[in-house]
């Protein structure tokens, strides 16, 4: 095992979330299978008290598990001093294969607990809690994500051996090689600059369009779109944005660019995609709801709040992107 501080947080951090979670789970059940906002008993009252202490709860746990995934990728960088072959947290994840299992559930978790903690704060604010059912559903859903990102990630911080040879990501991320990432590095370049950037403005006219218009149409292409964003932000970045950063028309590595020596970049990129792209899917996942009457304005109201803050944030990511590629003295038309 690693003793190291990140480890260790993360370790111990998801034992207690996971101890949170099976008791919210349990009182989760009870609520579901007792809740009757019509009625005025004694046990309905201790039911929304109770709902209140889970909802403060839950709020804390999960925003632990949203943090833990960006503590996940600076541990993972951290520690790739230890190993020998490793450069960066490629490295680190290829010492123990399973590392990369711990960073595809902390990405499906990390947008999990996002959207809980959405549906809890837009049900607090109607006064007749209309998606209680709803949002403990919901959690007894995460739970099992949750429990086994923490098995994932226990079995890998475990089973390290500081002694190990590792590949580092001149290897994983390598033209002409084998696996999905070899394929993403050897994307063409000019291809996914303009499929990236198409993509990017086809985004942010929907978003525009969306804040006009009530249209539901709208709101569910955002939703699919922000998905796509997504999968080809992460393409482009290892097929060609890195290059930029790196000044190295080889290097694909997504995760060099988190290091001191490219400033840290790396955070306000995948911190600004993740959450440009989480604010524009929510926008369609509740769209359905508007339906009740006691969250009509309520999720009208937030939906444009999301899509502002899904431009600005999809902007930025766009435009930190974007600098090496207009600034420096870096070519890659050799590589068209």
């Amino acid at each position: 095992m690693i003793l190291h501080p990140g480890a260790l947080s993360l370790i111990i951090g998801s034992l207690i979330v996971i101890m949170m979670m099976v008791y919210s789970s349990m009182l989760g059940l009870k609520i579901l299978k007792r809740w009757d906002v019509d009625n005025s008993s004694s046990e309905q009252l201790s039911l929304e008290r109770k709902t209140y202490l889970l909802s403060t709860i839950m709020n804390y746990t999960l925003g632990f598990v949203i943090l833990s995934a960006f503590l996940f990728i600076y541990t993972a960088d951290d520690i790739h001093r230890i190993f020998i072959g490793a450069m960066c947290a490629t490295g680190s994840l290829n010492a123990n294969p399973i590392g990369w299992y711990v960073l595809y559930t902390k990405i499906i978790v990390f947008f999990l607990s996002s959207i809980w903690i959405v549906f809890n704060y837009i049900d607090q604010k109607a006064e007749d809690y209309p998606l209680v059912r709803t949002k403990y559903t919901m959690l007894l859903s995460i739970t099992p994500f949750i429990i086994l990102d923490t098995y994932f990630q226990a079995k890998y911080f475990l089973g390290i051996k500081p002694n190990i040879i590792t590949s580092c990501c001149g290897s994983l991320f390598s033209e002409g090689g084998k696996g999905i990432a070899s394929s993403l590095s050897s994307l063409p370049v000019k291809p996914m600059m303009i499929i990236f950037y198409v993509t990017i403005g086809i985004f942010l006219l929907t978003s525009f369009l969306s804040l006009r218009s009530q249209k539901s149409i709208l709101k569910y292409a955002l939703t699919i779109l922000s998905l796509v964003v997504f999968v080809v932000s992460i393409a482009s970045i290892i097929s060609f944005i890195s290059l930029y950063f790196y000044e190295i028309p080889t290097h694909h590595c997504p995760f060099d660019i988190i290091q001191k020596d490219y400033h840290f970049v790396g955070y306000p990129v995948y911190i600004t995609l993740f959450s440009g792209v989480f604010f524009g899917m929510i926008t369609g996942i509740f769209e359905p709801f508007r339906k009740i009457s006691s969250l009509n304005i309520i999720i009208e109201n937030s939906q444009k709040r999301w899509i502002v803050l899904s431009i600005l944030l999809i902007s930025i990511f766009t435009i930190i992107c974007s600098c090496p590629i207009l600034f420096s003295n870096f070519t890659l038309k050799g590589y068209y």
